[in-house]
């Protein structure tokens, strides 16, 4: 059986809007969406192959774009190897620190431990979406849906991740203000506003704050801790794009509900409109909420709040890892923090 004739698109027609057909379903595909959903590239890394001939749709090498497939009936393979349309998974994991954001299913190339290693009981291959810091720590989702994976990782697309955030010494008025309004990193880029900021506690030697940023820039909450001279010694993600870690243990996990992942396909077809960030506080407060010592659980609560710092700080805890109770000592940074 030959492969089907591509039906190619109009010129300049806008491109094919994301959950438009359903994820892991059967029925006709274009070629390079499936090898997105079934695991072996990503959408564009699919479209290289098959330019480069790699891909073979029933045995004939497919080198046209926008050639239509269906998964139930057609042998499709890149480099000889089947691909499969795998069923869609969707996990969100409590990242915990040490581990390396990686598809690797073991260690990556420098021999430390991966996400994928702690996910067990699933035959499917998924794989993290976007990254955390080898040491920080937090919401992590994982899913072999390359599509809506692309989606939730493009800056354009402005989702919202929160944090909690120990910035080394005592983040002054001036510094929060900065921070709410956007900085300037080292490489020129200026940040956008964040949607929020708020003080969460205060010690003698360190601040805990609670960020909401949309902007999706490389390692941005570190950078911008670097861009103020208040290096940051521990990040915690709270809330990826509305999905938290409640009542996960450090390297639990566990499979997203349908509501959870109907929310995030809603983002990404355009159903659900996105929230506009709010414009920060004019003088946001360096003043802490509490004294009291942070509960040892990240995202214990509901998702972080959309509105920015207030005369009225934020009474939420820190989401793990209790700041140091003697004032007297300074918490160094986690080594490695040069790892993506």
């Amino acid at each position: 059986m030959s492969p089907r004739a591509p039906r190619r698109p109009p010129a300049g027609s806008p491109a094919e809007p994301l959950a438009s057909e359903p994820s892991g379903g059967g029925g006709v595909l274009r070629l390079q969406k499936l090898l997105s959903r079934a695991g072996a590239s990503s959408r564009r890394g699919g479209e290289a192959l098959i330019l480069a001939g790699r891909v073979t749709v029933n045995d004939e090498v497919v080198t046209e774009l926008g050639a239509r497939v269906d998964p139930n009936v057609d042998r499709i393979a890149v480099d000889g190897r089947i691909v499969q349309l795998e069923a869609p998974v969707y996990l969100v994991m409590n990242k915990p620190d040490g581990v390396v954001c990686s598809a690797e299913p073991s260690v990556d190339e420098r021999g430390r431990p991966t996400v994928v290693s702690l996910v067990k009981g699933i035959t499917e291959r998924v794989y993290p979406v976007g990254r955390l810091d080898f040491h920080s720590r937090g919401v992590l989702l994982l899913t072999n849906d390359g599509e809506l994976a692309a989606w939730l990782t493009h800056p354009r697309h402005d989702v919202q991740k929160t944090y909690h955030v120990k910035f080394q010494g005592q983040l002054q008025q001036a510094e929060l203000e900065a921070l709410s309004m956007g900085v300037t990193l080292e490489d020129g880029t200026r940040t956008r506003a964040l949607a929020e900021i708020s003080v969460i506690k205060d010690t003698q030697t360190n601040t805990w704050a609670q960020l909401t940023v949309a902007q999706g820039l490389y390692r941005q909450v570190r950078r911008m801790g670097d861009a103020l001279g208040r290096p940051v010694l521990k990040l915690i993600r709270v809330s990826f794009a509305g999905i938290t870690a409640d009542g996960l243990d450090d390297g639990e996990w566990r499979q997203l509900r349908d509501d959870e992942i109907a929310h995030l396909r809603a983002q990404a077809s355009g159903k659900m409109a996105k929230p506009a960030p709010k414009k920060p506080a004019a003088k946001p407060t360096a003043k802490p909420a509490s004294k009291k010592p942070a509960s040892g659980k990240p995202a214990s609560k509901k998702p972080a709040s959309k509105k920015p710092a207030t005369k009225k700080p934020a009474s939420r805890k820190p989401a793990s890892g209790k700041p140091a109770a003697k004032t007297s000592s300074r918490a160094k940074p986690g080594r490695g923090r040069g790892s993506r």
